[in-house]
């Protein structure tokens, strides 16, 4: 028997910004489903252990909060757990970051869902999209039973990977203008280490540049980001960067077995020349390793490197950016960073969310319609979960009128207590 599900909106994606189009969908009443292909909701932050929601503040001093809304309803729930009260300065770059426990994290969010009363599936990928008259009539997706059929009035591509968008027929460009990726990254969680000991990034890259003189092999980034986590005291560490293909699964391997040796290669390297690290030991590496870029969809505006770091503002804004412009230009090399004017924000416009071709897909997060410089800052979870908020919203007035007016979209996002 075939099976066949219908709904006002589905979102495909269940990370940051999947989170926020779902729950901001809900919100205004449509029935809203939530798809997504691993055991828990959370992306990077729960699967890739990228254990830093970034993109939530701005970097001046004092910081400016500019995500509300279903980010907010995230803060809330961590705050309730006891894993959030107020955001922390990394040391070296002196970003504002909210550092995440992972299981904490699954559980916050699964309560954002359940009471924002979003229909949660888990362990289901989408394979196929039919599509008819320019609009999305329904997705095939498949679990371990089969495939199955889910219709819906609108859309909302939260993959990472424009999956959605690129199934529908919708335009998508692959990396950069260039066909270039930023590169990705194999989170490194370090246990056993002393409460006193100083794990500042510039101590870090001395003792990597020791452990490559002494020998040890598979050693590659010399200075990246080093975290404290919270109520534990564990290390997170931001090293093991690797070129990789995030689409294709024989790429994926290469880059997540080579990225484990270089992991163990950094814990040796600490445990002998980082003072209280001598009986550190791995509690884990990803489980995926993290992936910053592959498609981007194209849409009816392409945010602009410029507008990011003039910190320009539109009338049809439905989202803030604050990250810097962080550049992993290849594996190994040292980030690049460009400052946003005034240590401000930028607008985001709803029409970087709008699918050319689709006229009921929206896209949020990391592939909206950017250019290499703007994507380097919207990319961060922070500023996922005010997109995908959006075009939630966006998706939801989409299916229950047949479209989007800028305008309607923005009094139902401020209705919900996000910040434009």
């Amino acid at each position: 028997m075939e099976r066949k599900y219908s709904y006002d909106v589905v979102v495909v994606g269940g990370g940051a910004a999947g989170i926020g189009a779902a729950v901001g969908a809900a919100q205004t009443g449509a029935r809203t489903l939530l798809v997504e292909k691993n055991p828990y909701f959370g992306g990077a932050a729960t699967h890739s252990s990228v254990l830093t929601y970034c993109g939530f503040f701005t970097q001046g001093e004092p910081y400016e909060q500019i995500v509300g809304g279903v980010g907010q309803q995230v803060l809330n729930q961590l705050a309730k757990m006891g894993m959030y009260n107020g955001p922390r300065r990394t040391a070296r770059t002196r970003t504002v970051i909210v550092p995440l426990d992972p299981e904490v994290t699954k559980v916050a969010l699964d309560r954002c869902i359940m009471e924002s009363k979003v229909e949660p599936l888990l362990h289901a990928q989408v394979i196929a999209a039919e599509v008819q008259q320019g609009r999305i009539r329904a997705i095939q997706c498949i679990d371990h039973a089969g495939p199955f059929v889910i219709e819906a009035g609108a859309f909302v591509d939260a993959s990472g990977e424009a999956n959605l968008t690129s199934l529908a027929g919708g335009g998508v460009v692959f990396g950069d203008d260039q066909g270039h990726l930023q590169s990705a990254t194999l989170m490194i969680r370090i246990g056993g280490v002393l409460a006193e000991a100083d794990a500042h990034p510039l101590k870090v890259e001395e003792a990597v540049q020791k452990g490559k003189a002494a020998g040890i092999v598979g050693l590659t980034k010399e200075l990246g980001t080093v975290v404290r986590m919270p109520g534990c005291g564990d290390v997170l560490a931001i090293l093991c960067d690797e070129e990789v293909n995030g689409l294709e699964a024989a790429s994926l391997t290469r880059a997540e077995i080579s990225a484990r040796n270089q992991a163990w290669a950094y814990l040796e390297a600490f445990k002998r020349f980082l003072p209280g690290f001598e009986n550190a030991y791995l509690v884990q590496t990803g489980p995926q390793i993290g992936i910053r870029e592959t498609r981007h969809v194209v849409g009816e505006y392409c945010l602009k490197g410029e507008d990011v770091l003039e910190a320009r503002r539109f009338s049809d804004a439905i989202a803030r950016g604050g990250w810097p412009v962080e550049l992993h230009p290849e594996p190994g090399a040292p980030n690049v960073w460009h400052q946003i004017k005034d240590q401000s924000f930028y607008d985001i416009p709803l029409r970087s969310l709008k699918v050319n071709g689709v006229d009921n897909l929206w896209a949020a997060g990391r592939t909206i319609d950017c250019d290499p410089i703007a994507f380097a800052s919207a990319r961060v979870m922070g500023t996922a979960f005010a997109t995908g908020h959006a075009a939630g919203v966006a998706a939801a007035l989409t299916s229950s009128s047949g479209q989007a007016d800028a305008q309607a979209v923005r009094a139902e996002l401020l209705r919900q207590e996000a910040i434009i």
